[in-house]
């Protein structure tokens, strides 16, 4: 009995380690100078992404998380799109929905991103339906625009072009 009690309390116990994603600016050029990073702490909440970043444009960011494991431009229609090798939003459920970190859209959309006026990014946000298992082989994507968390008026929260990318490791 004490050796299943010693187990139960080891396995309640267990501290997962943080996920660390260095980020970088980008461009059509490809990936260039570090943003500084964004740690990824698992709760019984849900996830908590703490960023420590810099020379970001004051105000609110598009924060999401993308399907691919790269930052690096990608041609569509003629056109290169900086960022644009990390797919889509990450969604799992195939809903095709932009929608609240808590809704029923993409798992991707977390919470946005708040920028203070010398460019830092210090506050942590919270993603309810993440999880560490979601991280792998996916990147981490700020957006020049806020995030109204909905596809009108315009499609994935208005978030505008792609300017840092981390790939999680």
């Amino acid at each position: 009995m004490k050796i299943i009690a010693g187990i139960l309390l080891s396995l309640s116990t267990t501290v997962f380690a943080d996920v660390i994603v260095p980020m970088n600016f980008v461009d059509t050029n490809g990936v260039g100078a570090s943003a500084g990073e964004v740690t990824i702490s698992e709760t019984a909440y849900g996830l908590v992404f703490t960023p420590s970043l810099q020379g970001l444009t004051p105000g609110i960011h598009g924060f999401h998380l993308h399907q691919n494991a790269s930052c690096e431009p990608k041609e569509v229609n003629g056109k290169v799109i900086a960022g644009k090798a990390a797919g889509g939003h990450y969604d799992p459920a195939n809903t095709n929905n932009h929608d609240t970190p808590w809704g029923e859209g993409h798992r991707g959309d977390l919470p946005p991103l708040y920028v203070a006026l010398d460019g830092s990014a210090s506050r942590a946000v919270l993603a309810p339906r993440v999880s560490l298992s979601d991280l792998s082989g996916r990147a981490l994507m700020i957006h020049a625009g806020g995030d109204n968390h909905s596809d009108m008026p315009a499609k994935l929260g208005g978030g505008g072009a792609r300017v840092s990318c981390g790939v999680i490791q």
